[in-house]
């Protein structure tokens, strides 16, 4: 355990005007009140509050939050109160101290409701004063680093939680060391075998090449020194999660990854960010796409660099990050920089945003959002999204998330243009609305009076601003029809339990739903956003039947007209859960294609046959064939084995053919019935785990994209 006076000395390093008797008066307060308390390692429980100080030292923090780290746990796990640290320490440290012990009882984990209720409450901790959130993520990280002495369940528990909520949530904030760290540290919980993997072809690369981080180090010093720029180089190889990351999102093998190195320049001044970029692309090939910059283009949280990848020794890929030590200083501690100390005061840095302004602007979306699942979705696309900045056709920039689409785009503008959308153009051309927009790209909207938002739109949408107001839009439209035969719904359903649909019991399930009124909670009835179950379950949790959210085999799909059958295309197999849309045929029937699939290319010169489709939301029979492309092994038993684990997962094998024959390995094609998305995940990932099954996927053949239920038009 650090000693007091080693950690005022840490204290003292970047602030020498530091209360010293303040530190040691917590220090000596949170020992007494700890006194007899132990870790699960055995340790004396004051050794955690004494490194989560010491790790918020390394950001040069403030007395307050040094202080507020020592005593962070003394509410929730001592006999101190509110009242006694108040009195001991002011009211500044009580309110941060509080303000932690707070965060510490969320779930950020728990059920939809609960976790959105809590991330309510962690913005609004957050908003009155942001040091609660940096000593709280340290707290995490210094669990994370000592995980190993709790129990499997519960560190399984604890990763899980810091992969999802806390390393999002420091690197939203710009703390890029800190989600780096927290997410190897999870990764080495979560998948402890991939980890090794990934460290030991590191090591056997390091053996076979040298230490490429040196060479490339010393190459780029002596490019620079060349040029007359005074900067500094260093060189690592990225974390292992990293590299994991990168090798599930370009689903290849460690061996053709390239860009596991990455290389940070840091200049005396903005213009020799420039100059040192220009020296490194006339010594080195830049790899086409792979250029931002922050500097001219910062992050909401305050990020500057430039970064740049290139071509080094051997053709390798080497990512390159170029900026000032002030903008390295905000890059390393994100929104913490705006209370860094240098020699005693607090360090005035240009580039460090004002938390008070950054917190707003991330919870002003959110307060327009009335359901929990609303504002869960809006917090999670913006804690985890990264952005992409595209232009107005003037030369306006805007800010989206990764991902984003020209719908989003709209939205962001104003929401009346949103609502008004027919259709857009990317650098000039004619696009479709769910065009994923690029850096850099040049937006236009193309409005039209009497246009409305479509309720497809929502599965074209990604940020939670456009989401919201297309929700709002749907609900208004038709809405005394919605309620009409939302209280037909309710009535029925009610009266299959023997009870009444009365306004009383509507007013209940409007407060349990947290919706606004009856009305409301009949609108969105008749929408199909709330199944009969969920009203009645609201009500009589009790009484409400099992299956009553199950989704009729009649009517699965949401967007037709009552007189329009529909068929599934045979080439792509589309199944509940995934993003579909429809195409029209004569007779009005209509073929039901996955968004992704490679026929629909076909229909380009034909928008009118398009159909913005959606499936409805609940329970699906598995009445659904989608086939498997499956390669197993030759051997006895293993066909047999094959289809128990398919139908240990519930689903029905209606067709099997063998497709190749070799000595060692059979491939066949196997048909079966399943209910979604998520039932077809299941099944791959039961087949995928026998040792006997050599591949397994899901088989799409576009050959096939010509069934229809009709002639064509």
């Amino acid at each position: 355990m650090i000693a007091c006076q080693d950690l005022i000395k840490l204290v003292r390093a970047y602030n020498p005007k530091t209360d010293e008797k303040l530190i040691s008066a917590a220090y000596d307060y949170g020992r007494e009140m700890h006194e007899g308390q132990f870790r699960h390692s055995g340790e004396p429980y004051f050794s955690h509050p004494v490194a989560v100080a010491a790790i918020l030292t390394e950001q040069r923090l403030d007395d307050a939050t040094i202080v507020t780290a020592l005593l962070h746990d003394t509410i929730e796990d001592t006999r101190a109160s509110y009242t006694s640290v108040t009195d001991q320490f002011g009211r500044e440290i009580a309110d941060l101290v509080d303000g932690v012990t707070k965060l510490t009882n969320l779930q950020l984990s728990s059920t939809e409701t609960q976790q959105a209720e809590n991330f309510r409450k962690l913005f609004m901790a957050m908003s009155k004063d942001m040091r609660v959130i940096l000593v709280k993520l340290a707290d995490r990280l210094h669990n994370m680093r000592t995980i190993k002495a709790m129990r499997p369940e519960k560190q399984l528990k604890k990763a899980r939680e810091t992969m999802d909520i806390y390393a999002p949530l420091a690197g939203r904030m710009g703390m890029q060391w800190m989600r780096e760290e927290l997410e190897d540290l999870a990764f080495r919980v979560i998948n402890p075998e991939a980890r090794a993997s990934i460290i030991r072809r590191f090591i056997t690369l390091q053996k076979e090449t040298g230490d490429v981080i040196e060479r490339i180090t010393g190459d780029m010093r002596r490019e620079l020194d060349k040029a007359g720029i005074e900067a500094d180089v260093f060189g690592r190889a990225k974390k292992p999660y990293s590299i994991w990351r990168k090798m599930e999102e370009k689903e290849m093998g460690f061996s053709r990854l390239s860009d596991i190195y990455g290389f940070r320049v840091i200049t005396q001044n903005e213009e020799d960010c420039y100059a040192v970029l220009g020296a490194i692309h006339r010594r080195w090939r830049a790899v086409p796409g792979r250029f931002k910059d922050y500097i001219s283009q910062p992050k909401s949280n305050g990020y500057r660099s430039i970064h740049t990848t290139v071509s080094g020794r051997d053709g390798k890929r080497v990512e390159v990050q170029i900026r000032t030590q002030a903008m390295h200083d905000v890059a390393e501690s994100g929104v913490a920089a705006h209370w860094s100390y240098r020699d005693g005061v607090r360090s005035e840095n240009p580039f460090a945003v004002d938390p008070v302004k950054w917190i707003s602007s991330l919870t002003e979306q959110f307060d327009s959002e009335e359901d929990h699942e609303d504002f869960l979705e809006a917090v999670k696309l913006e804690m985890y999204a990264d952005k992409v900045f595209c232009f107005t056709p003037k030369g306006d920039v805007v800010k989206l998330p990764r991902g984003a689409t020209p719908i989003d785009f709209a939205y962001a503008i104003h929401t009346r243009i949103g609502h008004a959308c027919v259709g857009a153009k990317i650098d000039g051309m004619r696009v479709p609305l769910w065009t994923r927009i690029k850096n850099g790209q040049s937006v236009e909207v193309i409005t039209a009076d009497g246009q409305a938002p479509q309720a497809t739109w929502l599965d074209i949408a990604t940020t939670g601003k456009a989401r919201a107001a297309i929700r709002r839009a749907l609900r208004e439209q038709d809405r005394d029809r919605y309620i009409k035969l939302g209280r037909e719904l309710a009535r029925s359903a009610f009266e299959h339990v023997s009870k009444k649909a009365t306004d009383k019991a509507l007013d209940s399930a409007a407060k349990t739903l947290r919706l606004k009124d009856r009305d409301e909670v009949l609108a969105r009835l008749g929408s199909a956003e709330l199944t009969a179950r969920q009203v009645l379950h609201a009500v009589y949790p009790d009484l409400a039947p099992d299956d009553s959210d199950a989704v009729g085999r009649e009517r699965p799909v949401i967007g037709l007209s009552a007189d329009q059958s529909f068929d599934r295309a045979r080439c792509c197999q589309p199944l509940p859960g995934e993003r579909i849309v429809g195409i029209t045929y004569r007779g009005k029937g209509v073929v039901v294609h996955a968004i992704d699939c490679e026929a629909l290319s076909a229909y380009d010169d034909q928008p009118q046959r398009w159909l913005d489709l959606h499936w409805h939301s609940g329970t699906h029979p598995a009445v659904y064939g989608v086939t498997l492309d499956v390669t197993i092994g030759n051997d006895a038993g293993v066909l047999g084995r094959i289809c128990t684990l398919i139908g240990e997962q519930k689903a029905n094998i209606s067709d099997l053919t063998f497709v190749d024959r070799k000595p060692d390995f059979f491939r066949l094609l196997v048909d079966v019935e399943l209910r979604d998305a998520e039932h077809l995940h299941g099944v791959i990932s039961a087949l995928d785990a026998e040792s006997d099954v050599a591949t397994v996927e899901r088989h799409r053949d576009p050959r096939l994209a010509g069934t229809a239920p009709a002639t064509e038009d």
